[in-house]
């Protein structure tokens, strides 16, 4: 207990640090003009649900109905029971009737289990249901409809022997369901993060007082280690506003201080290739880069790692544009690629020549 309240309190400190950092780097665009969220721009940000169920949509979904999504859209990277760890850690697993009972999860205090699922940890259960809703598919987040979202849910704790075959979760019941959860007293008597009505861990009245309102940056970060992570903006999934930097580029020049601003703006731009369709974009844009990095293995194989099994394959492109298209699975391991019919052909065509020419610069 001990330990986890310690992790806890690491946890809120560097939570803490982030966000005076996020404070004051977003000096830096404080001259930016803007304007007030609309409405219906606010409603479409504010989708949490809080553990007491604040927020969560009216709605249900049966576990029959749960399988049928969760074999379309989950099952590739979960496995068909939520057990499989071959891409993310199991979902189901290691609970038992009697930790229904106690509320705690026996397996989580001593060391008999190989790997902890996720069905050991919940202590919430708009913690599950609000991550499917905001992040799940990891192909395209936020695309289930509610109604989905409570019957994936349901087909989870289905799984976990916590609810019957013939059970519909709805937000009638799902207080009901949380008095179930194996591990619904795992967690420690003081909530740091949401018991608002307790002292709070961080005293403070405001987080930076008297700024200047010019800011000028005095640092940046080495250019030899830019891109020591791979390409952050192929690593970002196509969701909301926000886009990782392409760190094979230099940095803007407005990021740069002083004598390295004149560099920077020397330096050679970004490629242009006229109206022909950009085949890294178009990677990003239909989220073939998160499964598949251009160097490194992800989900999928890396885009450099299928150029070298095809590339004395003849008419190699016309190959790899038709796998694309129709998915499938065997080639490079169990886990499947679903079929992508929804992707126009012209743009099939341009990733597969892209691919089959292994031009990944």
């Amino acid at each position: 207990m001990f330990k986890f309240r310690s992790e806890r309190l690491a946890l809120v400190a560097r939570s803490v640090s982030l966000a005076a950092l996020l404070c004051s780097s977003a000096l830096v665009f404080a001259q930016t003009p803007g304007r007030p969220a609309t409405p219906a721009e606010i409603k479409a940000w504010d989708i949490d649900v809080r553990p007491d169920f604040k927020g969560l949509p009216a709605g249900s979904g049966s576990v029959a109905r749960g399988q049928q999504v969760w074999e379309a859209q989950c099952e590739s990277c979960h496995g068909a029971f939520g057990e499989s760890n071959e891409v993310f850690t199991p979902i189901v697993g290691h609970t038992t009737k009697a930790d229904m009972k106690a509320g705690r999860v026996a397996a989580l205090a001593k060391d008999s289990v190989p790997q902890r699922t996720t069905l050991m940890k919940l202590s919430e259960l708009s913690t599950l249901w609000d991550y499917i809703n905001r992040a799940m598919p990891w192909n395209a987040p936020k695309t289930l409809t509610t109604e989905e979202v409570y019957a994936v849910t349901a087909y989870i704790l289905h799984l976990g022997d916590i609810v019957p075959a013939d059970f519909v979760l709805s937000d009638k019941n799902v207080r009901d369901v949380q008095a179930l959860l194996p591990n619904r007293n795992g967690k420690i008597a003081k909530q740091f993060m949401w018991g608002v009505a307790d002292k709070p861990d961080v005293q403070g009245s405001s987080c930076r007082v008297n700024c200047d309102p010019k800011v000028e940056l005095t640092s940046r970060l080495p250019d030899y280690a830019r891109n020591a992570h791979g390409n952050l903006a192929e690593q970002m999934r196509l969701i909301g506003g926000v886009r990782g930097a392409d760190t094979t580029q230099p940095a803007p020049s407005s990021f740069v201080a002083g004598a390295n601003r004149a560099a920077a703006s020397s330096a050679k731009p970004p490629s242009n290739l006229g109206n022909a369709p950009n085949p890294t974009k178009l990677a990003q844009q239909h989220a073939c880069l998160a499964c598949h990095g251009v160097d490194n293995k992800m989900v999928g194989p890396s885009l450099k790692d299928i150029h070298a099994k095809y590339k004395t394959v003849k008419d190699s492109a016309a190959l790899l544009a038709t796998k694309i298209k129709a998915g499938g699975s065997g080639v490079w391991g169990s886990v499947p690629m679903p079929a992508q019919a929804h992707v126009p052909d012209a743009d099939i065509r341009a990733m597969a020549e892209w691919i089959a020419k292994g031009d990944f610069k």
